[in-house]
């Protein structure tokens, strides 16, 4: 199956529903992610096919979580998403392309990944995307909606280092194998799970589900 063929049955499965261009963004961004890892080492996977199923139809699979959750923000401004430890650009560049009325930044401590993500951004013309070469400790001022991960750390350090990046009211997307049961039991008291949603992830025999936060809101004296 060619790999068009492979992402065309993948979104169907998944019920998403993109324009053509759209697919077409996917796939060369694949390529793009192919020829750089040649370089770069962006990702340990070289199949093209494992590369479909494990990074971009894992990432594909938080698209209507995340789109459900932000329709339900109250605002007219274009909602933020922050993607930490952002690798090759998963999920970020993926969040970008498929949803193009929200605003992505993409950080990564490395500076030859965060220069591939913004390459991407340049060669597919995602004006909503950017990237960022910065530790996501340094990302202050609350200026994002959500602020997602995935395989980037525990959820106790993940909402530790990034929790001055969320903006009052903002939540954490974290995008996980397993249940991770004990991770969510070593969260301190200033953070709350409050949605665990498993995901199945077309083509991949593997657990996946995703993990939702928020910052815990202290009750007023009296």
């Amino acid at each position: 199956m060619s790999l068009e063929a492979a992402l065309r049955t993948g979104l169907q499965n998944l019920n998403l529903c993109l324009a053509d261009d759209q697919v077409a963004a996917i796939l060369t961004y694949q390529g793009l992610m192919t020829k750089w890892n040649k370089v770069y080492n962006l990702t340990a996977i070289r199949d093209e096919q494992d590369m479909l199923h494990s990074h971009l139809l894992d990432s594909l699979a938080v698209v209507k979580p995340l789109t459900q959750y932000l329709n339900d923000l109250q605002g007219g401004a274009a909602h933020r998403v922050l993607d930490v430890g952002s690798g090759a650009g998963l999920p970020g560049v993926i969040l970008a392309i498929c949803l193009p009325d929200i605003d992505v930044t993409c950080v990564d401590a490395v500076g030859k990944k965060a220069a591939f993500i913004q390459q991407t951004a340049l060669g597919l013309t995602l004006s909503n995307l950017k990237a960022v070469h910065a530790r996501v400790e340094t990302l202050t001022g609350g200026q994002w909606d959500v602020v997602c991960s995935r395989a980037f750390a525990s959820l106790g350090d993940f909402t530790a280092w990034s929790k001055a990046a969320l903006k009052p009211g903002g939540v954490w997307m974290a995008m996980k194998g397993k249940h991770p049961t004990d991770e969510l039991a070593a969260l301190g008291t200033d953070v709350q799970m409050f949605h665990v949603e498993q995901l199945s992830v077309p083509g991949l025999k593997a657990d996946r589900c995703l993990v939702w936060l928020r910052p815990t809101v202290a009750e007023s004296a009296g």
